[in-house]
């Protein structure tokens, strides 16, 4: 597989200088953008994390373009790192200059939640309302947050789309693993049990580079979160009530979670997943998969299999599939946590009525449809009819087509910092990521959980102080 990992090289290489040409505290404007020489009172302040692929920008601009011609107003659009953004907009808030609207990928997963918490966020259910029957009940569920300074849950962001965990499987291997695609299992256990005899029966053919999963046990990777998160979901752990409130104090929930944990850890010491995976980062696992060192792996977004679709579409339809995950321990049909992506309007901006225009046209579907289809099918619609539009119903898709299975409304629960924003701490320290650290280093899986649930009670605590 040298192409691959030469592919994989220039795309990272790509967007290493796509970072280093819009970091930093100044953020550039977008391309073809000119600065706008109207007075900054009349000139709407966007701060947008750059896409990962450039139809996703492209189909920004275009709409900003069309606003400001229609409207007459305009915008200062700034294209910026996903890691720039957050810091920079934390900083800019501060310092009581933030721009009008910010988005980023990350931004609900680690800020939005805080900030509508704090009284720092325009509740813009009027912008919402008119659309509001549109939404699936999962993405109005993720942006009614919590205000303590107002004492009041309203909605605090716009949703705009989501993304879930995606099984992914090299098809070529499993044929030399001897073992056929029509066989997978649908029962949990003889699911995973599948994935290992195609480790054991590469080994015997001397393949020892190849190892069947693809799970990342790192506490640097949000995709340990993510994995996890989803493993606690497969086994019916609830970790909060639908107030916010914590329970994993019960005895039988931590009992659950051990279980879960000793579950997942049992891969790594096993030896059915890459001894590097404790030290892997975000995107490590995409490396290993397209690099053929792993069988199946476990991923946020598409967009393993969308790096690709364009170059690659050999690989793309026919070499890499995409599955559900199999029913539950309990027989159940898998539900998926999901997290909604979600634009932020400050509370501090002085031109209220003009960003709630710009987001009430931004989100119309024929506005909305094109900016998510340039993702390349890496996020999904929060508005179950966009996904009715063809791109996402191509049944020659082998990817696409599942994720329309996954995001199905009755099979889409909402991440937990909806429900309560002290859970985006838990997500920013990546808790049970260290808990999974700490397991495969040595410590038994009860220590490892004991230390995780004391940890997000302080969390909790001193949010509720």
């Amino acid at each position: 597989m040298k192409i691959l990992r030469e592919k994989q090289i220039v795309r990272v290489l790509s967007l290493s200088f796509l970072l280093v040409n819009c970091g930093g505290n100044a953020p550039e404007l977008p391309r073809d953008t000119p600065a706008s020489t109207s007075p900054q009172n009349e000139t709407l302040k966007i701060w947008w994390a750059r896409g990962y692929y450039i139809p996703e920008d492209e189909a920004l601009e275009a709409i900003v373009n069309e606003w400001q011609q229609q409207t007459g107003n305009k915008i200062e659009l700034s294209f910026m790192s996903h890691d720039d953004i957050l810091k920079d907009a934390e900083n800019a808030l501060n310092a009581g200059n933030p721009p009008d609207i910010v988005y980023s990928t990350r931004v609900e997963e680690q800020l939005i939640p805080r900030w509508a918490w704090n009284g720092k966020l325009a509740d813009v259910s009027d912008a919402i309302a008119p659309l509001k029957e549109i939404y699936s009940p999962a993405a109005l569920q993720s942006v009614s947050l919590y205000n303590k300074a107002a004492k009041k849950r309203s909605n605090y962001a716009i949703p705009i789309q989501q993304r879930t965990v995606h099984i992914h499987y090299w098809r070529d291997l499993l044929a030399e693993a001897g073992l056929r695609e029509e066989d997978i299992p649908q029962e949990w256990d003889a699911f995973w049990q599948f994935w290992r005899q195609a480790q054991d029966n590469l080994r015997r053919q001397g393949r020892e580079e190849i190892y069947s999963l693809g799970l990342p046990f790192s506490s640097k990777a949000g995709d340990t979160y993510s994995t996890f998160q989803q493993i606690l979901e497969a086994y019916d752990i609830e970790l909060l009530d639908e107030q916010g409130n914590l329970l994993i104090q019960n005895a039988e929930v931590r009992k659950k979670i051990i279980a879960a944990l000793t579950w997942y850890v049992d891969f790594y010491r096993q030896g059915y997943v890459p001894p590097d995976a404790k030290i892997w980062t975000d995107g490590s696992n995409n490396t290993a998969f397209l690099n053929q060192k792993v069988v199946m792996t476990i991923n946020p977004t598409l967009s393993i299999p969308s790096s690709q679709r364009e170059e690659e579409e050999e690989i793309y339809r026919d070499r890499i599939a995409t599955i559900e995950f199999p029913n539950e321990p309990d027989g159940e049909v898998p539900k998926y946590r999901v997290a909604v992506k979600q634009i932020a309007l400050f509370a501090a901006s002085p031109r209220q009525e003009m960003a709630k225009d710009f987001l009430q046209y931004f989100i119309q579907p024929e506005h909305l449809g094109p900016y998510i289809e340039g993702a390349l099918g890496r996020y999904f619609p929060v508005m179950p009819q966009l996904a009715a539009e063809p791109f996402w119903n191509d049944p020659a898709d082998p990817h696409i087509s599942v994720a329309v299975r996954q995001f199905q409304t009755e099979k889409t629960r909402p991440s937990y910092q909806s429900l309560n924003p002290a859970y985006t701490d838990v997500q920013a320290e990546n808790i049970w990521g260290q808990a999974i650290e700490q397991a495969i280093a040595g410590r038994s899986p009860e220590e490892a959980v004991d230390e995780a649930i004391a940890r997000i009670e302080e969390i909790f605590a001193a949010w509720n102080r």
